[in-house]
């Protein structure tokens, strides 16, 4: 249930507060970008200390040379080096981003005590640094020594202006979290929130810190008491739905609350997924088109509504509201969503109703080339050209992308071989995957689909060495060992070899309907017809595949159920009239349908 709720503490709070935004962070990954020296008119650093806190440092030709040789060999792997460098620059000028920069570099070398003496560092020099402040409390909190950090949460609580202490108390919470004593933490959070007790916020940093230790009564008693300080709070509600722990009595507690305040948009939206957790999803589709009647452009939940009707099989819907998503996405400039998994999905929705031209042009679309969908929609519009009939299109659309990578770089001469493959032109999918190999010869993906070309070319030692390559690659690539074992057992050798390889495959994913398939063939093939049978129904329970309906037809039809075989063989014949595999067993039996 936590899923439902993630926008508790918070994410939540910074939905209603502003918050200062941090480039480094202890429990992240540090900024990479290097801090300069200071400059006389510099006083542009907002992370460091108020503007005239700057010192009047000269930067200096020997300075800059050494800092740029500190970064040059930080980026070559070195860090003690350039670690020094930074901490006795910091301490001669007293300019406080120094001393921060040399913190990044032991935190990405994580060494602790470096990153402590240069986080106190930082410290000293920028006393007015909020963010050196958070830095040295999240450090000590991590590094077990938080009797350090209890008088400075306090001061920093006491000083907060009144309508910044609940941001102060929130902030406390999120660093004591990641204590590695719990207890203690929690003792230390009830002391510094104690004279706050008449505000809200108070009561969910305790409840959070309940939660955290197993204590749910004291958390619901927690979030409750900040119901009574606050009945409208939407993040109070939130809290209490989160610590009950039992997904019905969240759902009381959210419903509950909607009838008294039907447009608090958070706790709709939260009930909703808590919905969609629970597979009621027609009742999640009413609180998503709910919420999206008081905020018509409301990004998440359009976002959300279209999942759901696509999970209810309804197409049509979910491209109105991904559309409407992208509508409302161009109006926020601002919101730096990345539309690209919506456009692929308008693609998919059209491509399904065969509208090629029309799935093209949403694929088009994905033009942000930093995007992890941009490669993928490059690759997929070079698919559809080819399904649209145009092979030599597609092919010149593939020469068109340029990854920089070199995963990318195969991946693009994998979708080439595989268009001439399904085109019918098998020697010249062979002969690309071939040279793709002379370039990278460490892809599993090009040397899987090269061993099942090789396979079908009857190369049977490039296939099996192919194979076993990919097998010491990725020892986890269950394909390569069901490959091998059905080819293995296709043509009858070495099967207790074959029986051993798929075994091996199926333990890696049990439930794979195609694996449950080969271990019913390698069954059959031994002589074993009642395992054979059972595998292969199990196969076809989960997936009503045609070549699974020609290997259970098949082991029915020697078995003596040859009516039940013709029923698999007619339903095979239905979905793929095509089907190589059943014309080779019909005409191998001598079988009419």
């Amino acid at each position: 249930m936590k899923n439902a709720f993630a926008i508790v503490t918070l994410s939540a709070l910074m939905a209603t507060h502003a918050m200062a935004q941090t480039s480094v962070s202890p429990f992240g990954k540090p900024a990479s970008k290097p801090v300069p020296a200071a400059r006389e008119d510099d006083k542009s650093d907002p992370s460091t200390a108020k503007p005239g806190a700057l010192p009047n440092a000269e930067l200096s030709s020997d300075l800059l040379y050494k800092l740029s040789k500190a970064e040059l060999e930080f980026k070559n792997g070195q860090w003690q080096g350039p670690y020094m460098t930074m901490m006795v620059a910091a301490q001669q000028t007293r300019d406080p981003r120094l001393a921060r920069r040399a913190s990044e570099m032991a935190l990405a070398a994580k060494q602790g005590a470096e990153a402590m003496a240069a986080i106190r560092l930082w410290r000293e020099l920028a006393p007015d640094s909020d963010e050196a402040t958070q830095f040295y409390l999240g450090f000590v909190v991590l590094t077990d020594k938080m009797d350090e950090a209890e008088p400075i949460f306090a001061e920093r609580i006491k000083n907060a202006p009144p309508g910044s202490r609940g941001v102060a108390l929130f902030q406390m919470q999120q660093i004591l979290l990641r204590a590695n004593d719990k207890l203690y933490a929690y003792a230390m959070m009830t002391r510094l929130v104690e004279p706050y007790l008449n505000m809200f916020e108070a009561h969910l940093v305790l409840a959070q810190g309940a939660l955290s230790l197993g204590e749910r009564p004291r958390a619901i008693a927690e979030a409750n008491k900040a119901l009574v300080i606050k009945p409208d709070s939407e993040l109070a509600v939130l809290t209490l739905a989160q610590v009950t722990g039992e997904p019905q009595a969240a759902n009381a507690v959210l419903v509950d609350f909607l009838k008294k305040y039907p447009d608090a948009v958070e706790v709709r939206a939260a009930y909703a997924r808590l919905l969609v957790e629970q597979k009621q999803l027609d009742a999640a589709r009413l609180q998503f088109e709910a919420l999206l009647k008081s905020q018509p452009d409301n990004l998440a939940g359009l976002y959300a509504a279209g999942i759901v009707a696509l999970q209810l099989n309804d197409a049509k819907g979910a491209e109105q509201y991904f559309k409407r998503f992208l509508a409302a996405l161009e109006k926020a400039p601002a919101d730096d969503r990345d539309p690209s998994k919506a456009l692929m999905i308008l693609s998919q929705i059209a491509e399904s109703r065969n509208d090629m031209p029309g799935a093209i042009a949403w694929l088009d679309k994905v033009d942000n080339r930093a995007s992890p969908a941009y490669l993928d929609a490059r690759l997929r519009r070079a698919q559809l050209i080819a399904r649209n009939g145009d092979l030599d299109g597609a092919r010149k659309a593939l020469t068109q992308i340029e990854p920089a990578d070199v995963a990318g770089q195969a991946q693009v001469l994998l979708v080439d071989a595989q268009l001439l493959r399904d085109a019918g032109y098998a020697q010249s999918a062979y002969t690309v995957l071939e040279n793709a190999l002379l370039r990278f010869p460490d892809q599993p993906e090009l040397l899987y689909d090269f061993a099942l070309l090789a396979e079908r070319m009857e190369r049977y030692d490039l296939m099996e060495s192919s194979l076993l390559r990919v097998m010491k690659l990725a020892p986890d690539n269950q394909h390569a060992y069901n490959a091998l074992g059905y080819s293995l057992a296709e043509r009858g050798v070495r099967l207790p070899e074959a029986h051993a390889l798929i075994e091996k495959a199926l333990q890696m994913a049990p439930g794979d309907p195609f694996i449950l398939d080969s271990m019913g063939w390698v069954q059959f093939r031994m002589g074993n017809m009642a395992g054979a049978e059972e595998s292969l129904r199990r196969a076809y329970g989960v997936r009503p595949d045609p070549e699974i309906a020609v290997h259970l037809g098949e082991v029915l039809w020697q078995k003596g159920s040859r009516d039940e075989a013709q029923k698999m063989w007619r339903e095979a014949q239905q979905k793929d009239p095509k089907n190589e595999a059943l014309k080779s067993t019909l005409a191998r039996l001598k079988v009419k349908l």
